[in-house]
């Protein structure tokens, strides 16, 4: 599942506020008590792993100039609760960078 989210922030500001906000993504799985382990590979880059429902979602995070995207591989047991991560992501996303 890829969600990209736009920005006027310009990468650097975007980046920071991922940076500063990124322990906030557990909240994009509400009521399931995930847990989130986050990393900085490369600069512009965050990977992610979710544990939620006993089930492991991994991810990665892209900082471009005018976007921030989601790319989450999402496991068959989990499709089910697609529709509602992507508007959670697109709905919260936004805040993440405010």
């Amino acid at each position: 599942m890829r969600v990209p989210i736009k920005h006027q922030l310009g990468r650097e500001e975007a980046r920071r506020r991922l940076r500063t906000r990124s322990g906030e993504l557990a909240g994009l799985f509400p009521g399931m008590g995930a847990a989130v382990e986050i990393d900085w590979p490369s600069e512009d880059r965050m990977t992610t792993n979710v544990t939620v429902m006993g089930k492991t979602v991994k991810g990665h995070v892209d900082v471009e100039d005018d976007a921030v995207v989601f790319d989450i591989d999402l496991p068959m047991a989990l499709s089910f609760v697609e529709p509602m991560i992507r508007s959670t992501i697109e709905a919260k996303g936004q805040k993440l960078l405010g």
